[in-house]
């Protein structure tokens, strides 16, 4: 399993309230879900008029196809006309192989886990 993740963030023009630029988002949101079935969330930047960071996720078991699928999304926020691309990070994750039987869940190493790596995301926001 492989997920694929890309953040990004727009700049959004002549928003003058955040109905504006909810506007804007919801409709990059929908399109990117409706042309690639990706799952799209407005992640940082919530109260901001003129700026939206965004996530994108993908789950397949093709790493070119799913780099393929994020090239795609990329090209087609530098089109956008109702905002301008900022940046963009991208990471593709491996999931690990289960072994030869059933794998206990260490719920206490897995919140750890998460806790950390949203702990990493913060401090890059």
């Amino acid at each position: 399993m492989i997920i694929a993740v890309l953040q990004f963030e727009l700049a959004i023009h002549g928003a003058e309230s955040l109905k504006d630029k909810r506007r804007v988002v919801r409709s990059v949101k929908d399109r990117l879900h409706r042309e690639h079935m990706v799952s799209v969330a407005e992640v940082a930047r919530l109260d901001s008029l003129a700026v939206a960071r965004l996530g994108v996720a993908a789950v397949g078991n093709d790493g070119k196809h799913l780099a393929s699928v994020l090239d795609r999304i990329t090209d087609k926020l530098r089109a956008l006309t109702d905002a301008e691309l900022v940046w963009t990070t991208r990471e593709l994750i491996r999931g690990r192989e289960p072994d030869d039987g059933p794998a206990e869940l260490d719920e206490d190493a897995l919140a750890a886990e998460l806790l950390a790596r949203a702990d990493a995301i913060d401090e890059d926001a």
